[in-house]
């Protein structure tokens, strides 16, 4: 049996499942941090620190008073690791099984080592056994010539990243973002289940964290969370789970199907509370860029990644919610030196806004300045300058 919604609908589906549909829905605190992590599954890192970083950015999106150091101390006491399902990110300790056929994955896709190389490997995991966790500058700069760029990465270096992916060695990282690498035995407690799932299990399992992190999804976007597992069974499990029930075909007013969901969601009544939001590039809500379009008529793309000729919006445009609405873009840049906050360019989208708008913008800014530890917020240009001033004054108030 297929459900119709409509795109409203599937939107407050969506924002609920992406916990963005009220400011804390998982409470405040250090716990709430982790019951986010738990929520989404997965958040993702990135190194770009044009303003926070993004895994700490998505957190603090959704959970108010949150401290950097949080993070870090969760992973410290095994609760959260870092790995890749489709990219690298913060997992839940208790899934970490999971992870194993991703890791088989890397081990798998890999060309073959040379004697040398598994030599280098074997040596990188006796030393951190006998001297503890190590960073990469531990190891001596083993270089034979110079570097031929970005990702000519030296010897050590690239053994360490090896055993790293394959899960031989785990990480933990210094506020500095920089990685510290340690043995598994050393960071999963002891009564994490290490067993490797069946295709079926992992393909269920990723099946499940999707639906539940994104609410409404295409079978493809799924498949995207196992891409680096050969031959996953994603696609043949969705078809299993919609005949046993366990989730939901649906339709969508414009948009060719299907699409799936979770049961819960059928007949939920879901309240929006009109918050404004500003989000990381790389938040869950934004990764797929086609759902924006689809779901929220919004076209969005980071421009960090297009030459700066062909910039529309600005180098790192932060994309704006208020209820379920993209309202607006933010480039932005933190000046740590000087605590600013400055705003090269706010752009807003040809939508009307209503007087509470601008309001709840600049509430929003005025809690992402603070995170991003800056006292003031200056502001370059604007294609709405009523908007802007209303935003300046409350700020200035």
């Amino acid at each position: 049996m297929t459900i119709t919604l409509t795109k409203a609908q599937a939107r407050k589906i969506i924002l609920h499942a992406a916990g963005l549909s009220k400011r804390a829905p998982f409470g405040k605190g250090r716990e709430a941090v982790y019951k986010c992590i738990d929520h989404l599954g997965f958040v993702q890192v990135d190194t770009n620190y044009t303003v926070e970083r993004a895994h700490h950015h998505t957190i603090a999106s959704r959970v108010p008073d949150y401290k950097l150091e949080w993070l870090d101390e969760l992973q410290g006491d095994g609760r959260v690791f870092e790995f890749f399902t489709s990219d690298s990110g913060y997992i839940p300790m208790h899934e970490f099984r999971f992870s194993l056929p991703v890791m088989q994955g890397f081990a798998a896709a890999r060309k073959p080592l040379t004697p040398a190389e598994i030599s280098l490997m074997n040596k990188v995991l006796d030393r951190i056994a006998r001297e503890g966790p190590l960073m990469v500058k531990d190891f001596e700069n083993d270089r034979q010539e110079a570097s031929a760029g970005w990702w000519d990465w030296r010897p050590s270096k690239m053994a360490i990243e090896r055993l790293y992916l394959d899960g031989r060695l785990m990480n933990t990282r210094k506020p500095n973002f920089q990685k510290v690498y340690d043995l598994p035995r050393n960071m999963i407690p002891t009564d994490i289940d290490t067993a490797m799932p069946t295709p079926e299990e992992f393909a269920r399992q990723v099946i499940r964290r999707a639906l539940r992190s994104m609410g409404i999804a295409y079978a493809k976007e799924m498949a995207w969370r196992a891409r680096f597992v050969k031959g996953h069974l994603v696609r043949k499990e969705v078809e299993k789970m919609v005949a046993e029930g366990e989730i939901c075909q649906v339709a969508i007013e414009g948009l060719k199907g299907p699409l799936y969901m979770l049961p819960a969601y059928k007949g939920k009544k879901i309240e929006l509370s009109g918050d404004a939001f500003i989000l990381s590039p790389f938040d869950p809500l934004n990764v797929f860029r086609h759902r924006l379009r689809d779901f929220f008529d919004f076209d969005y793309q980071i421009e960090c990644f297009v030459p700066e000729p062909k910039r529309k919006y600005g180098y790192f445009s932060l994309p704006i919610l208020v209820g379920d609405r993209f309202v607006a873009r933010m480039d932005a840049k933190a000046d740590r030196k000087q605590r600013e906050l400055i705003v090269h360019n706010l752009h807003f989208e040809s939508i009307k806004l209503t007087q509470a708008m601008p309001v709840k913008i600049s509430d929003a800014i005025k809690d992402f300045a603070k995170f991003n530890q800056c006292g003031t917020v200056s502001f370059s240009r604007s294609n709405n300058k009523p908007a802007l001033k209303t935003i300046q004054k409350r700020l200035a108030g």
